[in-house]
C-alpha cells in the first residue's frame, strides 16, 4: 500500500491522475494537496470526494509547515507532483508566480522529502512532472527530444520548469533522493481548463465565435491524451530506475491549424450547422517567443518500460469533443468561475 502525495491533483492532469490512480491501485491512499488558483477545480474530483482511500487539502506547495505536517501525518512515501503554473500566455503577462510555484514550490517538496523520509528511502519515490518546453524549440528537419537534450528554455514558464528539473536532479546526486522525472509533451483531454487550446477551439465552435490562431498557424506540438501520460507516469513510478529521466510522448505531430480543422471536423460530425466550423477560423498576431516546433522520442518508455500511447489522435480528439458536448455544465461554472462554490460548499 502507497501513501501519496498529489500535489495540484484538482487539475487537469492532476485530477486525471488522481482518478485513474484511485481507479488501477484503489487499496492505495492518496491525498491531494491543492491551492485551487484559476485552474484547480474541485469539482473535477467530486465523484471521488468521500472515497474513504482519498483526502483532499486546500494549500500550496510552498507552505513548508503544511508539507511537512503532511509527511508526518499521512505517511507518505511517495510524491507526484503535477501542481505547476503552466500557461505560456500568463507566464508573459507575470512571470512572478511562475517562480514562486514551480521552482520555490519544488524547492519546498523536495526539502519535505528530504527531512521527512529516512536513509533507508529505498521504497520512497518523489516523481517530477514536467514539460518538453524546457528544451526549447525544434526546427522542421532536426530530431525530435530525447532524455539528453541540452535544455534552452524559451518562455518564463519553461524556464521555471528547467529550474525545477535541475533543482530535482540536484537532490539526487547531492541526497540520493529517490527521485524520478518525466518530460511530457501537450495533453489534452476531458476536464481542462477552457484557455487552451483544444477546448478553446470547441466551446468557442460551439457557441460561433471565432476561433484565434497565432501567426501562421503552422506551429507543431507533439500531442499525447491525458490517460496516456497517467499510465506512463505509472510505469515510471512502479519500474523507472532512481534518478533518471523519461520522456513521455505521442508521437504525434500535428500543426495548430491542422489541429483546429480536425476538431471542426469532428463538430460538423456532431453538431452539424448551417455552415463548416472552420469558417470561425481567424488570425490574430503571434505570440511573444512562440517556439515553432515540439516533439518528443518516446523510444526509452517503450524499451525499458514496455510503454507507448493507446489513443489514436483521431479516436482521442473526438473522445474529447463528446466529452465537452456532455459536459457543458461544467465548462460553463469554469468559464464564470461558479465552480469555486463547490470548494466553499464542500470545505468551508
Amino acid at each position: 500500500m502507497k501513501h501519496i502525495l498529489v500535489t495540484g491533483g484538482s487539475g487537469f492532469i492532476g485530477s486525471n491522475f488522481v482518478r485513474y490512480w484511485m481507479q488501477s491501485h484503489p487499496s492505495d491512499r492518496v491525498v491531494n494537496l491543492d491551492a485551487l488558483t484559476y485552474a484547480g477545480n474541485p469539482e473535477n474530483l467530486k465523484n471521488i470526494d468521500d472515497s474513504p482511500n482519498y483526502r483532499f487539502v486546500h494549500g500550496s506547495i510552498c507552505d513548508a509547515d503544511l508539507v511537512a505536517k503532511l509527511f508526518e501525518e499521512e505517511k507518505i512515501d511517495t510524491v507526484v507532483n503535477f501542481a505547476a503554473e503552466s500557461h505560456v500566455d500568463r507566464s508573459i503577462l507575470g512571470p512572478e508566480e511562475f517562480i514562486k510555484t514551480n521552482v520555490n514550490g519544488t524547492f519546498t517538496l523536495l526539502e519535505a522529502a528530504r527531512n521527512g523520509w529516512d536513509k533507508d528511502n529505498t521504497s520512497c519515490r518523489f516523481l517530477h512532472v514536467s514539460t518538453d518546453e524546457v528544451y526549447g524549440s525544434l526546427g522542421a528537419n532536426d530530431p525530435a527530444f530525447t532524455e539528453t537534450t541540452p535544455f534552452a528554455p524559451n518562455s518564463p514558464y519553461s524556464a521555471s520548469k528547467a529550474s525545477s528539473d535541475h533543482l530535482v536532479r540536484a537532490y539526487f546526486h547531492t541526497y540520493g533522493l529517490p527521485v524520478l522525472t518525466t518530460n511530457c509533451s501537450n495533453n489534452y483531454g476531458p476536464y481542462q481548463f477552457p484557455e487552451k487550446l483544444i477546448p478553446l477551439v470547441i466551446i468557442n465552435a460551439l457557441e460561433g465565435k471565432l476561433l484565434p490562431i497565432y501567426g501562421d498557424g503552422k506551429n507543431i506540438r507533439d500531442w499525447l491524451h491525458v490517460e496516456d501520460h497517467c499510465r506512463g507516469i505509472d510505469a515510471v513510478i512502479q519500474n523507472g530506475v532512481v534518478g533518471e529521466t523519461y520522456s513521455i510522448g505521442g508521437c504525434n505531430e500535428w500543426t495548430n491549424i491542422d489541429i483546429v480543422k480536425l476538431v471542426c471536423k469532428h463538430l460538423d460530425k456532431l453538431m452539424p450547422g448551417d455552415s463548416p466550423k472552420s469558417d470561425l477560423i481567424t488570425y490574430v498576431k503571434d505570440r511573444l517567443g512562440h517556439d515553432r516546433r515540439y516533439a518528443i522520442n518516446a523510444g526509452k518508455m517503450k524499451r525499458e518500460l514496455g510503454w507507448e500511447p493507446r489513443f489514436t489522435f483521431e479516436d482521442g480528439i473526438e473522445k474529447t469533443v463528446q466529452w465537452y458536448l456532455g459536459n457543458q455544465e461544467w465548462w460553463e461554472r469554469v468559464r464564470d468561475g461558479a465552480y469555486r462554490d463547490y470548494y466553499q460548499q464542500q470545505y468551508s
